[in-house]
């Protein structure tokens, strides 16, 4: 065993991972399970990741740069190079993006350091961006299109997937969640029902190829979870607000991302099912936020703060209770898969939510400073509530440790 852990390099983990393998590696020598020499053999296949400041800081620099030359670029083709003739101006912003993708992969070929080719591979999934809207002002397309974002989403999904690599993916995704709830309200002028549908739509979506890239990218799938988490929080926030409702008319848009929701929940339910575990709660669960948001916005209640009725506490209480059911959800879920970003954005979400209802309810009643001392005590209660739920939810389903690792966010 000695020979097999000096076979290849210690394997890099989290600082908490370390210290956790640590505490059991002298448990199981203590019980007899291993000796002494088995002990140290696997102590020594893996160290803590370094966190020093100045490789920290290196990493920073790194992307800050690549993210600062990719704006720079997307700023020129803004300018529109009045100097070149539009072929010019495509020619010159194509061949740069040529060079830095390719100049990425040759790095990481090479095995450059990591925080490097990440921050070429974020220059080029940026400098993409720029190449799209070049080609726009060539092609004579308004740059304020919601389809031109949708194409930068593609491309820089497409150069994460077959690369790998998780800053194209991330330049993807902040684009792709853009174009997703942008598409449909500009052709969708009943703009609440329509953020509501896209916004829990996109949930399903996210929960779906969360799924779906568990095995094989978990550093997409722990971002997929993540966006899942945030866009499901969103939509019932905005179903949430009373008096928004006008009307709806579908729009071909909403339609497909229906479509395409409803389509990926299935392939992510076919797959747990053959995988025989429970991951298909999430996207089932994305759906069943996405039905609740839907029926909170038809609800059209009165807005009128100086008459509180009977339907406007309904409405609030049973928005309250949604939300909480939602957070409490999330809560399992980062137990479960170890993801405690979600725990984080849930409790914020909530306690944000909580005193937003708050001001509906209390400011025809309370005034003043009154008004601040109630807010006070539901913004601290909530957030009370919230974290003590978390601690009972992790106590529940993982008694070993009460706890997950951030392992995702490393990546």
């Amino acid at each position: 065993m000695d020979t097999i852990s000096h076979a290849s390099a210690p394997r890099e983990v989290s600082r908490q991972q370390h210290a956790w393998l640590r505490t059991e590696v002298v448990g199981w020598r203590d019980a007899g399970i291993i000796d002494d020499v088995q002990a140290a053999a696997i102590s020594d296949r893996y160290r803590p990741v370094s966190g020093s400041a100045a490789s920290v800081l290196g990493r920073i620099m790194l992307l800050l740069g690549g993210g600062f030359v990719g704006v720079g670029l997307i700023w020129l083709v803004a300018a529109n190079l009045d100097d070149l003739s539009p072929t010019a101006r495509f020619v010159t912003v194509a061949a740069l993006w040529l060079a830095v993708l390719i100049g990425g992969e040759v790095l990481a070929a090479r095995r450059a350091s990591a925080p490097l080719v990440g921050g070429i591979r974020l220059l080029a999934a940026l400098g993409f961006g720029a190449l799209i809207m070049q080609a726009a002002q060539s092609l004579q397309v308004p740059a304020y299109e919601p389809m031109l974002v949708g194409l930068w989403s593609l491309g820089a999904m497409l150069h994460a997937h077959l690369t790998r690599s998780v800053m194209p993916f991330l330049v993807g995704l902040g684009t792709g969640i853009q174009w997703w709830i942008w598409q449909p309200l500009w052709t969708d002028g009943t703009a609440m029902m329509g953020a509501v549908l896209s916004l829990g739509a996109g949930a399903i979506v996210a929960a779906s190829l969360a799924v779906l890239c568990d095995g094989w990218a978990r550093s997409f799938a722990w971002w997929w979870r993540l966006t899942a988490a945030a866009l499901a929080l969103a939509a019932l926030f905005v179903a949430a607000i009373p008096g928004l409702y006008d009307g709806f008319d579908w729009s071909l848009w909403l339609g497909l991302e229906l479509g395409a929701a409803l389509v990926l929940t299935a392939a992510a339910v076919a797959l747990t099912v053959r995988r025989s575990d429970r991951a298909w709660i999430e996207p089932v669960g994305a759906l069943a936020v996405l039905i609740v948001a839907a029926l909170l916005a038809l609800w059209d209640v009165d807005t009128d703060v100086r008459d509180v009725g009977f339907d406007q506490w309904a409405h609030a209480a049973l928005s309250i209770i949604a939300y909480v059911a939602l957070a409490v959800g999330l809560l399992a879920l980062d137990v479960l898969r170890q993801h405690r970003a979600i725990s984080w954005i849930a409790m914020a979400a909530l306690v944000t939510f909580t005193t937003f209802q708050s001001f509906a309810v209390f400011v025809p009643i309370v005034t003043g400073a009154w008004l601040f001392v109630v807010l006070g005590v539901v913004f601290l209660g909530t957030g009370t509530l919230v974290d003590r739920a978390r601690r009972r939810v992790a106590r529940s389903l993982d008694p070993v440790t009460g706890q997950g690792t951030d392992e995702g966010a490393q990546r």
